[in-house]
């Protein structure tokens, strides 16, 4: 009896260290970033507040991300001097350096091929926001009831923030996870019983020894 226990203890042990973690869920939207220092961060506020001043350089990247810990970060040129060569300055109006990069194929909605990326120097009011210079040199841009961008220059046609994989898309706010409630796990189920059998099993041997 112990040994055949044992036998089926080890298999439920397998079963439960088989089982790996559930696919990772992202969010195909367009992330926001400030340059400086040299490098990409993360934007604080969304475009449609972030007050850019003159000589900045701000980027957009589209793709599919957990969350802002692990977003794509823009890609191309992030030289202010070189963006804005042919723009000079103007009294009373700044210029922002703008980054768009539309992603890889991978990234790309289902029938639908990014654009090649580029960049773009707006020159716009000195109190204008960030969405301000965007709509200023990358019309159509598209938005959600929420205020979310979902399409800078007409990308995507469709979409907005939508879920993709792990399950059924659904849309929800770039850069927080969705938690979901699938039910008790393959893993407990196979603990419970491991739990059960021994329990069984030290039961069945004190009986033993108090009749033996």
């Amino acid at each position: 009896m112990i040994r055949r226990c044992a036998v089926l203890l080890s298999a439920l042990l397998l079963a439960l260290t088989a089982t790996g973690p559930a696919h990772a869920t992202g969010y195909r939207y367009w992330s926001f970033w400030d340059h400086a220092a040299g490098h990409w961060t993360y934007a604080t506020q969304g475009p449609a507040t972030a007050r850019p001043s003159d000589g900045d350089v701000q980027g957009f990247r589209f793709s599919v991300s957990e969350d802002s810990g692990d977003a794509s970060k823009p890609r191309g040129t992030t030289s202010f001097s070189a963006i804005c060569a042919r723009t000079p300055a103007q009294e009373g109006r700044k210029r922002v350096a703008l980054v768009l990069d539309f992603g890889t194929a991978a990234d790309a909605p289902s029938g639908e091929t990014p654009p090649a990326g580029r960049t773009a120097c707006a020159r716009v009011a000195a109190d204008a926001t960030t969405a301000d210079a965007l709509a200023s040199v990358a019309k159509p841009l598209r938005y959600d009831t929420n205020a979310l961008l979902c399409a800078i220059a007409g990308y995507p046609r469709t979409g907005c923030g939508e879920q993709v994989g792990g399950g059924k898309k659904t849309t929800a706010a770039p850069g927080k996870t969705q938690k979901t409630d699938r039910g008790p796990s393959v893993g407990l189920f196979a603990g419970a019983a491991a739990v059960a059998l021994l329990g069984a099993a030290a039961v069945w041997q004190a009986r033993r020894r108090r009749h033996g």
